[in-house]
């Protein structure tokens, strides 16, 4: 296992940030090991979410955590939403920033793989449904700071509150 670079948008790939990931077509020993590449960097970031395009990997991939909910997608797809909340969201991608009043379906029903290729599907609710229509608009080349209705609504986050962790609550912050 590695940790790898999180790339930002002024990094030399910073690019790929807004580009579509490609699907996922070979399920191998490399995707299992990117899928452990991305814990291990999620985990030490620290984030609750990471998709392969944050790493500079242009494929349909994530992991997200939280709690007791854990989960590699490959190649996700929102099936069905419900509701809608709005809610404070931060990126590993994009540090120093959170975006407020970001709106998201209160509850997701995500379908995809895992990394071995057998079919998955989550059903998400409140937070956990925030972190994965976040990793998965990654996956679109959307970022959080595209869903601001307000742009006084980006918020500079001091570097000594940076890495802080937040209650999970709508006014929470997501760092993914």
């Amino acid at each position: 296992m590695a940790i790898r670079k999180i790339i930002t948008l002024d990094h030399p790939k910073g690019h790929m940030l807004r580009e579509k990931a490609k699907k996922v077509t070979q399920f191998d020993a490399g995707l299992e090991r990117l899928v452990r590449d991305m814990w291990e960097t999620m985990r030490d970031a620290p984030g609750v979410g990471l998709a392969a395009p944050q790493i500079a990997v242009p494929l349909r991939v994530l992991v997200a955590e939280y709690e007791n909910e854990r989960c590699a997608l490959v190649n996700p797809e929102i099936i069905k939403a419900e509701g809608e909340v709005k809610g404070t969201e931060g990126c590993l991608s994009i540090p120093g920033y959170v975006g407020e009043n970001i709106r998201r379906a209160e509850k997701v029903v995500v379908k995809g793989r895992n990394e071995k290729g057998t079919p998955v599907k989550i059903a998400a609710e409140g937070w956990f449904a925030r972190v994965l229509q976040h990793e998965i608009d990654h996956l679109n080349g959307i970022l959080y700071t595209d869903r601001l209705d307000d742009p006084k609504d980006l918020v500079e986050v001091p570097p000594e509150e940076e890495g802080e962790e937040l209650a999970p609550t709508p006014a929470s912050t997501i760092k993914g």
